[in-house]
C-alpha cells in the first residue's frame, strides 16, 4: 500500500476539507452515529485549525484524517460541548489550565478500505503530536475510544480522571465508550513509549520524508508532508 499524509491550516484547502468531511460522515454513518460535536463545519475557514489527510498517492482517495483544533476566543474546543451534556465541569477544567495555547486532536477516522493498517490511530496519532509543536501548542488535548486507548498513551496522552466516571464517558451516543486525555508537555512527552517519542521527534526533525512503515496489515510505503506552511502559521 502506498499513502500520502499531509498537514496543513484549515483555509488553506476548502475543497480538500470538504472531502474530509464527507469521509468523515460516511464512517460515523457506518457505526450509526448521526451528528457529533467534533463532525460539524464551524473550523472550515478557521486560521487557528490544522488538518491531517491520509490519502492514496495522486490525492484522488482520503484514506482517513483529523485535525487539531486550536482553542480560542471565537471557537471552543469540540470536546468541551461534547463532555459538557454529561459533566459540565469541563469548562472549569480547561479554564483552570491557564493561558497557554491548548487544542484539540480532534475528528479522526479511517476508510474501511484500509481498515487495520493503523492508520486511524498509531500513524495519525503519531503525526497528531508532531506538528502540535509546530503550531505552538502546549497542551493537546483529545477523546478516544477504547479501540485506540492504547495507541493514545504510548504517543504521550495521559487519562484526565478529574471528568466524567474515572475520564470516561458515553459518547458518541449510549454504549459507546470514549475517554478525555491530556498531553501535558508537548515538547518532552515524558508520558510517551520511548520508541514513539523518538518517530514522534524523527517526524518534528523531517517533516518532509518517504518511509516504509510496518503496520498490523503489514508494510506500507508513506509519504509525509507535514510541514505546515509558515504563511499559515497562526502562532
Amino acid at each position: 500500500m502506498i499513502a500520502r499524509i499531509r498537514a496543513y491550516s484549515a483555509p488553506e484547502d476548502i475543497e480538500n476539507n470538504l472531502r474530509y468531511i464527507d469521509g468523515h460522515r460516511k464512517v460515523l454513518e457506518s457505526y450509526g452515529v448521526k451528528q457529533v460535536t467534533s463532525a460539524n463545519h464551524i473550523w472550515l475557514h478557521d486560521p487557528n485549525t490544522y488538518m491531517i489527510i491520509v490519502e492514496s498517492e495522486d490525492g484522488t482517495k482520503i484514506y482517513g484524517g483529523g485535525r487539531i483544533q486550536v482553542r480560542s476566543v471565537n471557537l471552543k474546543m469540540p470536546m468541551e460541548d461534547a463532555i459538557a451534556k454529561i459533566d459540565d465541569s469541563i469548562y472549569s477544567y480547561v479554564d483552570k489550565l491557564g493561558e497557554i495555547k491548548i487544542a484539540e486532536f480532534c475528528g479522526l477516522f479511517n476508510s474501511k478500505e484500509v481498515a487495520g493498517y493503523g492508520i486511524g490511530s498509531i500513524f495519525l496519532g503519531r503525526i497528531g503530536v508532531a506538528i502540535s509543536s509546530q503550531i505552538g501548542v502546549k497542551y493537546l488535548m483529545a477523546l478516544c475510544s477504547p479501540a485506540t486507548l492504547r495507541n493514545c498513551t504510548r504517543v504521550g496522552f495521559e487519562i484526565v480522571r478529574d471528568l466524567g466516571k474515572n475520564g470516561t464517558f458515553y459518547y458518541p451516543k449510549e454504549g459507546l465508550i470514549a475517554t478525555a486525555l491530556l498531553i501535558k508537555d508537548i515538547d518532552n512527552l515524558p508520558f510517551a513509549n520511548d520508541e514513539e517519542r523518538e518517530r514522534i521527534n524523527d517526524l518534528r526533525l523531517n517533516p518532509l520524508q518517504h518511509t516504509l512503515e510496518t503496520g498490523p496489515k503489514g508494510e506500507m510505503n508513506i509519504f509525509y508532508e507535514t510541514k505546515i506552511n509558515p504563511l499559515y502559521l497562526n502562532i
